[in-house]
């Protein structure tokens, strides 16, 4: 028991021992090894605050459409004879496309003009009668004067030149009526030709579809061909709520396409819908492209570049220099002698790609852009490779 006895005793004068020399080498006059340690430079990458232009742009997705199309139907049915245009031809504005079977329709034309001549005949002949009817008239009221004939025979003929010039009105109602259906008749047997008639627009179009061959029956008003116009083309694209009040009609804008690699179409904002969709919460927005030498399709994907806003004498920054604390949004700005870093609370504004506007610091300081985030307001630096701010 003595042995165990001395042994505990051993054993806890050796922890008090070890606890006494932590103790000492944790005491102040021990740190400065340590602080040399906490306080070494931070390795940094700067950049220059500079001063210029700077433009927010803001791309969207769309897609092209026709500026206008026309879907050429006859108006009246048949069977199609031919069809003189095809898929991408150019259409003129009134030129024939296609021709309807017109047997039947050379037929009603025929049979209206054989009816208008019958009606003036008719005319005719009721004219002739109403004159005879006149003179008879003439004849009994000069016998009535002198006492011949009686005032019953009088009434009877001045009563038949009335029947007589109402029949005349009637045989020219029907003259009238002929001579419309003879026009009508001539009318749909030249609806059998049938005209790319739009209207307004460019008088040239293409053809983008074809829907029927020769020897098919159609009916009026049934498809033939869709006639669009190329030039201009329409740029359709959705915008939200963040950037719908930063678009206006006239705004210029520079569209790209997978189907052009590399090259850049301008274009102008023209219609900006005012409602939003209730199902997407986005509105419409239409842009004009000029397209002379019709190289951009209908139907194509394209992005629209707009320029939403542009400073010309802006203080710029990396974008990648901004730094968001608790306190707010600010830079690192290195000192004169490439030392140390001063914290500068900064107002982000426009961006451009990488490149940032700031308010709150001026053109010609240097601030980091890399290593930022171990950094505290007057941390000691080293930039980039350079040794020499740790020995100083």
């Amino acid at each position: 028991m003595k042995i165990a006895a001395a042994v505990s005793m051993l054993a806890a004068a050796a922890g008090f021992a070890a606890w006494v020399g932590y103790e000492r080498l944790d005491a102040p006059g021990d740190a400065p090894a340590r602080r040399t340690a906490e306080t070494r430079p931070v390795p940094v990458e700067v950049a220059p605050v500079e001063r210029g232009p700077i433009e927010q742009r803001r791309t969207f997705t769309g897609t092209l459409m026709a500026q206008a199309e026309f879907v050429v139907a006859p108006k009246v049915s048949g069977r199609v004879e031919r069809v003189d245009v095809d898929l991408a031809d150019t259409v003129t504005r009134g030129q024939i496309v296609a021709k309807l079977d017109d047997a039947e329709y050379v037929q009603a034309v025929a049979q209206a003009q054989a009816d208008h001549q019958v009606a003036e005949a008719n005319l005719a002949e009721a004219q002739a009668q109403l004159r005879i009817a006149g003179r008879e008239l003439e004849r009994v009221s000069r016998l009535r004067e002198r006492g011949v004939t009686s005032e019953s025979q009088l009434d009877t003929s001045r009563a038949d030149q009335l029947a007589r010039q109402a029949h005349v009105q009637v045989t020219r109602a029907q003259v009238a009526r002929a001579q419309a259906e003879l026009e009508a008749a001539r009318i749909r047997l030249g609806y059998t030709e049938v005209a790319a008639g739009w209207p307004g627009g460019s008088d040239r179009r293409v053809v983008a579809e074809r829907y029927v061959d020769e020897g098919e029956t159609v009916s009026a008003n049934a498809p033939l061909l869709r006639i669009v116009e190329l030039d201009p083309v329409t740029a359709v694209f959705s915008v939200t709520e963040r950037d719908y009040g930063l678009l206006h009609g006239g705004q210029s804008t520079v569209l790209t396409t997978d189907a052009f690699p590399g090259e850049r179409f301008r274009g102008e904002i023209l219609r900006i819908a005012p409602v939003f969709q209730e199902s997407t919460r986005q509105a419409r927005v239409e842009v004009r492209v000029d397209n002379p030498d019709l190289r951009l399709k209908p139907g194509l994907f394209v992005r629209i570049t707009v320029v939403l806003a542009r400073v010309e004498d802006a203080v710029i920054v990396p974008e990648q220099a901004l730094v968001r604390r608790d306190t707010g949004t600010g830079v690192f700005v290195l000192s004169g002698d490439g030392t140390t870093v001063a914290w500068r609370p900064v107002e982000p504004g426009i961006r451009e790609g990488e490149r940032s506007q700031i308010t709150g610091t001026e053109p010609g300081a240097q601030v980091v852009v890399l290593g930022q985030q171990l950094l505290d307001d007057g941390a000691p630096v080293t930039v980039g490779g350079d040794t020499a701010g740790a020995a100083r």
